[in-house]
């Protein structure tokens, strides 16, 4: 009995510290968005006539940020990061000028630079010689955090300067997001400085992209959404996902973004919020839906138009007369897929790469480059038709869309999406393989126990099995992507086409592409959406009727809800080692974490 009551008071003293410990989390946070907002009151733009700041073209140059003794060094590089790859250095001898002229020599390949600086700096003749050079040389934009005084050596005309008056992490925080339009800023000066910067100027910054933030600057409490880590942790010890990725953003603001578990669940690489994941069908729209409205706006493709304008190999077909818009609906009659890992013979594959195993589908394992044109894409022609005008979730239709897209643009559809979205938007991760262009740690695992095709861990080569033999470009699975990078996205859909100060899409052709266009299926063009499913899992009951998203076969889903301006991310690897029930879906992991968020509200 005794053993018992010592045991029930263990039990409560730790529910209490808890408790307490949850209490002060959103406490903290409270108290953080409070000192947001008065160090943001601190910030003030200087010399910026032309709106340089914030700044708009991303994707077409190299950013690089230089630190000279700033505090949140590490902070002010990782928001900048959020936005652009910027190339972060630190000048550690400010006084030398030799060591200024070799910072000079390794910034050669940048076209701008963030200089940032504080009133630990020390303007002699050598760092103000340094500046001098780059603004000849490079597009220029000056940050200083700190002491006016300091600040009035610079006395620059031409430069946009970010001064702040902290020289605090807070303050490293909310500069990049100021620099790239993450927040509003409409502050003046409220002291004369130098001759250039006098009481009363200042120029206003707009909001244009994602801000970061915490929960509760939007009325959320932290410590509600401190449950998804046991949601997490049950699907973890179930064996249903190694990890996930959570990511909520609210009206315009990434207020979570945490990261759970591992990337295998033996392992010790923990899971993190940059990681890069198989987003599977999630390519439907990242993608293929994407590059078809953008198309359809320049009138290069149309929805009511049949797919044999431009797949000339079905005009002698049954399918000829299909619409596009049947296709996106999935109601063209396609079959759902075609298994075409059986359809290899011992001459299809090679451990080794050569002029004619080209195409890599797994370490070590290439498939002959000519297999998606002589087997797969014959027999998708060849299929006959199912009953068309029915529902019929289909592979198959987005590959029809690929090389409908590709005929219409004269571009690759990695390439095509790539310079018309994910480039310009900032999206870093974004794109189809990534091997190409990442470290293989950071682009998290898929099946490991390919007992019928490949045999092998799967890491940055996509998990659809005809997606890589395709080349891992394909139309309806290969899109990789981090959280961060989905949200850019979706934050332009939520936008009605705009983000960055420029225009992607039409709102109208966002608006016609994600509402209800089937009285089939209640789907829009590519998107699914809640209203076209009142039993589906993978949503909450809270959300907006008219949410929309899609989700992925190997754990990947997203919602949009326009209404309450939310978009919920969630990423998993759910089929690492292998997928023998969806374990997922069945514990229904991703609804009872949106049903969380919405709650919280």
């Amino acid at each position: 009995m005794k053993i018992k009551l010592v045991s029930g008071l263990i039990s409560a003293f730790l529910f209490l510290k808890t408790i307490t410990a949850f209490g002060q989390q959103h406490e903290a946070n409270l108290q953080y968005v409070k000192d947001l907002k008065h160090t943001q009151q601190q910030f003030v733009v200087l010399n910026n006539p032309q709106k340089k700041l914030p700044v708009s073209s991303l994707g077409n140059f190299n950013i690089a940020s230089v630190c000279f003794g700033i505090h949140g060094q590490k902070t002010f590089d990782s928001l900048m990061n959020k936005y652009e790859k910027v190339n972060s250095f630190v000048a550690y001898d400010q006084n030398s000028t030799d060591s200024l002229n070799d910072l000079n020599d390794r910034l050669k390949f940048q076209q701008l630079l963030v200089l940032a600086f504080s009133d630990n700096t020390e303007f002699n003749s050598a760092l103000l010689g340094f500046i001098r050079d780059m603004e000849k040389s490079k597009q220029l934009i000056i940050v200083f955090f700190g002491n006016p005084k300091k600040l009035a050596a610079l006395n620059l005309r031409s430069v946009p300067v970010l001064w702040c008056r902290e020289n605090s992490v807070l303050a490293a925080f909310l500069a990049p997001q100021i620099i790239f339009g993450g927040i509003d800023l409409h502050t003046k000066l409220s002291e004369n400085i130098s001759s250039t910067y006098k009481k009363g100027t200042g120029f206003d910054v707009h909001k244009i992209r994602l801000g970061y933030t915490v929960p509760e600057a939007f009325g959320m409490n932290i410590d509600s959404l401190d449950l998804l880590k046991k949601i997490i942790d049950e699907g973890i010890a179930e064996r249903a996902i190694p990890g996930a990725v959570v990511l909520v953003a609210k009206n315009g603001n990434v207020i979570f973004n945490k990261a759970y578990g591992n990337h295998t669940y033996d392992g010790d690489r923990l899971t993190r919020t940059e990681d890069i994941f198989d987003l599977a069908s999630i390519t439907k729209v990242a993608a293929t839906t994407a590059s078809a409205m953008r198309l359809c706006e320049e009138g290069k493709m149309s929805l009511d138009s049949p797919i044999s304008k431009y797949i000339a190999r079905t005009r002698n077909m049954q399918k000829k007369n299909v619409l596009v818009k049947e296709v996106m609906l999935h109601e063209a009659g396609f079959f759902p897929y075609i298994k075409f890992y059986e359809q290899l013979k011992p001459g299809d594959t090679s451990s080794e790469k050569s002029d004619k195993f080209s195409i890599e589908v797994a370490d070590h394992f290439y498939v002959r480059n000519d297999f998606y044109q002589t087997v797969m894409w014959p027999q998708m022609l060849n299929d006959s038709l199912l009953t068309r005008g029915k529902f019929v979730y289909s592979d198959l239709s987005m590959y029809y869309m690929r090389e409908m897209i590709e005929k219409a643009s004269g571009q690759k559809l990695n390439e095509f999406a790539a310079n018309n979205f994910y480039k310009p938007l900032g999206m870093q991760s974004a794109g189809y393989l990534p091997r190409n262009r990442f470290e293989k740690d950071r682009i998290v695992p898929t099946t490991e126990d390919d007992s019928w095709f490949r045999k092998i861990r799967l890491q940055g080569f996509v998990h659809d099995p005809g997606a890589a033999k395709a080349g891992g470009v394909s139309g309806h699975a290969g899109l990789f992507a981090s959280a961060n990078d989905l949200a850019i996205l979706y934050q332009m859909f939520m936008n009605l086409g705009e983000y960055g100060g420029k225009k992607y899409l039409k709102a109208s052709t966002i608006r016609q592409f994600t509402s209800k266009q089937s009285k089939t299926s209640g789907r829009g063009y590519g998107f699914a959406r809640k209203d076209a499913d009142s039993t589906n899992n993978s949503h909450s009951k809270l959300a907006a009727a008219t949410l929309y998203g899609h989700s992925g076969y190997t754990g990947t889903l997203f919602w949009v809800d326009e209404k309450n301006e939310l978009i919920y991310i969630f990423l998993s690897n759910r089929v690492y080692p292998s997928v023998v029930t969806n374990k997922m879906a069945a514990m229904k992991i991703p609804q009872r974490i949106q049903e969380i968020i919405y709650n919280a509200f």
